[in-house]
């Protein structure tokens, strides 16, 4: 039998740093393979900040790689297990064969004027969309159709799992992760008698596509997750579910809707 091999990403603060030293040295001693490289298992300890990290960082083998998260400070939504609970977690990793959920990412592809070049990406939570100077006035297509043209501060696209964060915050549905669906919020769009935007959140079924065609000359600030990016000379923003998947390792049950409790409702 294969060892497992492993890595560990920190949130880089002294609590994080301690835990995943202790956590290294005790996966070592059951004889895992430390491999930054190609591990089976990522362990994010921190926030879902350092868990968004660690997934850009081993994006390009979501199909090899699990995920764990470890959370350091407030409860994070992608991270099931507590520093009180490293010991229980590391003889979980070490001796139980675990189960994996997955949950559907956001395909992101940017097109440009000078044609031929085009850029991908995927999101775990968001991608948004603004003008780096004044509103964003897009023309937004659906599964090949025109449907609006948008003017406001910008959109949001986000994930199931992501629909708990900006787009919560921009009044967004909550979406569950079995779900293969993105979703687009609106930022402050402009709504009178001369413009008018549908003024909902909007889901769509994995085999529908959104596209966003730029209807000024203007260069868009665009985040992919934590990631911010300007792009000047942009010809489309497409947008649809992506054929990636992000897998969890999960040692016990922890429902969506009792993570969702937990982050919004429940102070006890």
């Amino acid at each position: 039998m294969e060892k497992i091999k492993f890595a560990i990403t920190s949130k880089g603060n002294q609590i994080s740093n301690t835990l995943m030293q202790k956590m290294k040295t005790y996966l070592l001693d059951f004889h895992l393979e430390y491999d930054e490289n190609q591990p089976d298992i990522v362990v994010s300890v921190g926030g879902d900040g350092t868990l968004l990290y660690a997934f850009h960082r081993y994006r390009n083998r979501l199909d090899k790689t699990a995920f764990i998260g470890v959370h350091t400070g407030h409860l994070g939504f992608y991270a099931d297990w507590t520093p009180d609970e490293i010991e229980k977690l590391v003889i979980a990793i070490a001796k139980t064969p675990y189960q994996t959920v997955e949950y559907p990412l956001l395909e992101v592809i940017i097109r440009y004027t000078n044609g031929g070049r085009e850029a991908r990406y995927l999101a775990l939570n968001e991608c948004t969309v603004k003008s780096v100077e004044g509103s964003l006035v897009m023309d937004v297509e659906i599964k090949g159709q025109r449907f609006e043209t948008f003017r406001g501060d910008g959109l949001c696209v986000s994930t199931p799992s992501g629909s708990t964060a900006y787009n919560k915050s921009l009044g967004g549905a909550i979406l569950h992760p079995s779900l293969h669906a993105i979703q687009i919020a609106e930022m402050a769009s402009i709504n009178n008698r001369v413009f008018r935007t549908i003024g909902s959140p909007l889901v769509l079924p994995g085999h529908h596509t959104a596209l966003l065609k730029p209807v000024n000359d203007a260069d868009f600030q665009i985040t992919i997750d934590h990631l911010t990016l300007l792009h000047k000379d942009v010809k489309s923003i497409q947008f649809r579910v992506a054929s990636e998947k992000i897998r969890f390792a999960r040692f016990r049950a922890f429902p969506f809707w009792q993570r969702v409790r937990d982050s919004f409702v429940c102070d006890d």
